[in-house]
């Protein structure tokens, strides 16, 4: 992380308010007078960003910028809702105030603020994204909430993680998507994501932010949080809150990398399933009158037919799939090829082929065409998918 002029690391703890009036004043003593002097190794800012609160929450904040000169304050002019204020905030935190750090913040108490140490202490670590969830032992949510609020809070957030980042580690890794608590690096992390075109700057905002991060390899930590009750003020939750981030997750998942060329993978290899089982089933009837076994001429109609899809599975994979890592030498093409149709003849020949056969023998030839679906789904795409990204369209 980059220093400042006093060898200390900034960190800038973004407060988004909306009528916080009843709770600011307490929040910012806090803050200042018990809590950012427990943090004696990192030079802490508080930036609030307010909407314009019909209730002068910023006025209040404009009165204590004479008393704390590491308070910030950017009003927006109308209400344009919390992800809106949060990216502004860390625009500023970023461009102004130079964060290394930039940590996420509630002004009303739910969030405790003495989690802000512990926040810091994980990336003093080396952790680059630490978030305080209600879900590990230690967090919780307050036992005075409605079934509907624990429900949308725990399914909801097990729906998030499910769409964005099953069956990867990110799926383990996250307990509790939807946290409004988070310390996030800046250099490498929070500086390379597009905070001006993010698919929701309602609260769906904190999803696509998790993403990205994860996204980047952040290494993430999450600490308990005791959630607390609003006592003051009113809740920022707005009715379409579970659709906006329902909608996010979906956009997230469906529009990354990962996802689109694993379903143009799909769509090719789907193409070269077409030729290969239609192939296979010609080629028996084609075969039936040889003085061989059936399980012997199922293993060469198989072979022949995947072969077929083979070809059509190179030529689809190198033009649409991995477009990007394209094979244009003549030579390149020739050799990879060969590689591409060796570990094909293993992963998509020998083993479903020798796959077939067997249970053709075990079982009897009445279901040798599930055999081959089951074959192909269980053992051919996840190897050639794996053989693919690292082999043959391997990233330089």
């Amino acid at each position: 992380m980059k220093s400042n002029t006093n060898s200390k690391n900034t960190a800038v703890i973004v407060i988004a308010t909306y009528n916080e009036a009843g709770s600011i004043q307490e929040m910012l003593d806090t803050l200042f007078g018990k809590i950012i002097p427990q943090i004696p190794n990192w030079d802490c800012k508080v930036l609030i960003v307010d909407d314009t609160s019909p209730d002068k929450t910023y006025e209040i904040v404009q009165k204590n910028q004479k008393k704390y000169s590491d308070l910030h304050l950017v009003i927006n002019p109308v209400k344009l809702g919390m992800g809106n204020a949060i990216v502004k905030g860390f625009h500023y935190a970023m461009d102004k105030l130079n964060a290394d750090v930039v940590c996420e913040f509630d002004a009303d108490f739910q969030h405790p603020p003495q989690d802000i140490p512990k926040l810091l202490a994980e990336i003093d670590k080396g952790y680059d994204f630490v978030l305080g969830s209600r879900k590990i032992k230690g967090g919780s949510v307050p036992d005075s909430w409605g079934l509907m609020r624990k429900f949308f809070t725990y399914v909801g957030g097990f729906t998030s993680r499910f769409i964005m980042f099953f069956p990867f580690r990110g799926f383990f890794q996250i307990t509790d998507p939807t946290t409004g608590l988070r310390a996030s690096r800046v250099k490498g992390f929070v500086d390379q994501i597009d905070l001006d075109h993010l698919y929701s700057l309602k609260f769906g905002y904190k999803i696509e932010l998790l993403f990205r991060m994860i996204q980047l390899g952040a290494k993430v930590k999450e600490i308990p949080l005791k959630f607390g009750l609003r006592e003051k003020g009113e809740s920022k939750i707005a009715k379409d809150t579970a659709k906006d981030i329902l909608f996010v997750s979906i956009k997230c998942r469906w529009y990354d990398e990962f996802t689109q060329k694993f379903l143009k993978f799909g769509t090719v290899g789907g193409i070269g399933f077409v030729i290969n089982f239609v192939g296979f089933r010609l080629l028996k009837i084609t075969f039936k009158d040889l003085p061989y076994d059936i399980s012997i001429i199922n293993w060469i109609s198989n072979a022949i037919a995947a072969e077929c899809a083979i070809i059509s599975n190179f030529i689809g994979n190198n033009i649409w799939t991995f477009a990007q890592e394209k094979i244009t030498s003549f030579n390149q093409i020739i050799t990879k090829f060969f590689t591409f149709n060796l570990s094909s003849v293993l992963t998509g020949i020998i083993i479903p082929s020798t796959f077939v056969a067997i249970l053709t023998y075990l079982l009897g030839d009445q279901w040798s065409s599930i055999y081959l679906v089951i074959g192909i789904f269980l053992i051919t795409i996840p190897l050639n998918w794996l053989v693919y990204n690292k082999i043959i369209w391997k990233k330089q």
